[in-house]
């Protein structure tokens, strides 16, 4: 039997010189715990070292994806062709079918032969001459470096983390912005409680109240940039008549400090959404006219990828994100959910009660097509979207103009029967 054995260095093909040994799975490891005894039960018969990191990535490349590299296929021809009768023991199944079929070689795996090519790597030192152990090491880690940057750069999953990661971001400064703007607004209210009911836009409130400081400088304060005139006098007249307590220097100064920090991640969620938008624009551009850019991320971050999400039906994108709502309705023997993350979307937004589940379910199949289109197809143009979007918008104006006309219609014949049943006909 021979043993095909791969190292970041090149491949080793050896001879196994006792096979009885094999029989003895448990006990295999025990001929493998010196190099004499390891010598004894394996032999190197040929070792093809590999030219450089390129090829060494070539073959690592082909090794993992179950196919037979250019390199393997000339060792085999080389070696193991010329004693064909012999057995090939190899690590990987998929592999071994491969090679049956391109070389017709017996191949073999098994747990034992799992166990010999363990037994060979803890001794390989030993066993392949002429490669000193610092070697080996070095080629080892410049061969993890050089797979993992190809993988990096060539999985098609790896391209939309960004927008995985992005979307959650924006989710979770959403949060804190709220919990900040709500102790703002509170705090604040203790010394100015009138101006949190005058002033709505979060973002507002916080510039003003960093320019306004204590209540007491709100007449010396020239509000105009942040706020409109009318609004700027209510709030210098609310000040006159505040009803809030007398607060330190000392308070003040942590408000400003936390409307500081609102205003900073406010401005950074703004630049955060204007990269998520043109992100998704590259990698999903149809998906995106879709359905939006939020919508759309938001579904890419719950199937784990674009590709993951490619590989669901139009009805699993529909409830997708109302995962939980539909096994209750089956488990309580209800109606199931008609839409899920996809509701957000602007045309389900836009679209009467009545009409809402048609909607989704129209659009989810649309969808569905898009983000194939934009997983798999080589384009990058957003025309398929534009078009599904405007048939969908069209649909969309039908039923409701149906919806309308029937109502009509219905009120007509109510206001029939009226006047058929009135005393005056009579």
């Amino acid at each position: 039997m021979l043993v095909l054995f791969e190292t970041a260095a090149g491949y080793a093909i050896f001879k196994v010189l006792d096979e009885s040994k094999l029989q003895e799975v448990d006990s295999l490891w025990k001929e493998f715990e010196t190099p004499e005894k390891a010598n004894k039960v394996v032999k190197l018969k040929h070792f093809e070292k590999f030219q450089d990191t390129t090829e060494a990535l070539a073959a690592a490349t082909a090794m993992t994806e179950g196919k037979m590299g250019k390199s393997l296929k000339k060792v085999l021809k080389k070696v193991v062709a010329k004693e064909a009768h012999e057995q090939l023991a190899i690590s990987d199944a998929k592999l071994g079918g491969v090679i049956k079929e391109k070389l017709n070689l017996s191949c073999v795996h098994s747990p034992a032969v799992a166990e010999l090519m363990r037994g060979i790597r803890t001794q390989m030192e030993s066993l392949i001459t002429g490669l000193p152990p610092r070697e080996i090491s070095a080629m080892s880690l410049g061969l993890a470096h050089s797979l993992s940057r190809y993988k990096l750069k060539f999985s098609p999953d790896k391209v939309d983390t960004m927008i995985v990661q992005a979307i959650s971001l924006l989710d979770d400064l959403d949060k804190e912005l709220n919990n900040y703007i709500m102790r703002c607004r509170e705090w604040y209210g203790w010394h100015f409680p009138e101006v949190g009911k005058i002033i709505t836009d979060n973002l507002a409130y916080c510039k003003s109240v960093r320019k306004i400081g204590a209540r007491t400088n709100v007449a010396t304060t020239d509000l105009s940039e942040h706020l409109p005139e009318e609004v700027e006098a209510e709030v210098k007249l609310a000040a006159e008549i505040s009803m809030g307590t007398e607060v330190s220097e000392e308070d003040i100064g942590n408000i400003m400090h936390l409307c500081d920090q609102v205003i900073e991640i406010t401005e950074y969620r703004t630049q955060l959404y204007d990269y998520l938008k043109n992100r998704m624009m590259a990698i999903a551009p149809n998906l995106t006219v879709m359905v939006g850019e939020l919508v759309g991320a938001r579904l890419i971050s719950h199937a784990g990828s674009l590709l993951n999400l490619a590989k669901h039906p139009a009805s699993t994108v529909q409830i997708l994100g109302a995962e939980k709502a539909l096994f209750r309705a089956l488990k309580t023997r209800r109606d199931t959910p008609k839409y899920g993350l996809i509701y957000h979307a602007s045309l389900v937004g836009q679209t009467s009660a009545k009409n809402k589940g048609k909607i989704s379910r129209m659009l989810a199949a649309k969808a569905s097509l898009a983000i194939r289109y934009d997983a798999l197809g080589e384009d990058t143009n957003a025309e398929m979207g534009v078009e599904n979007r405007a048939k969908l918008e069209a649909r969309l104006r039908h039923l409701e103009e149906k919806g309308v006309s029937s109502s009509l219609s219905l009120c007509q014949a109510v206001m029939m029967m009226t006047n058929v049943n009135s005393p005056e006909t009579t």
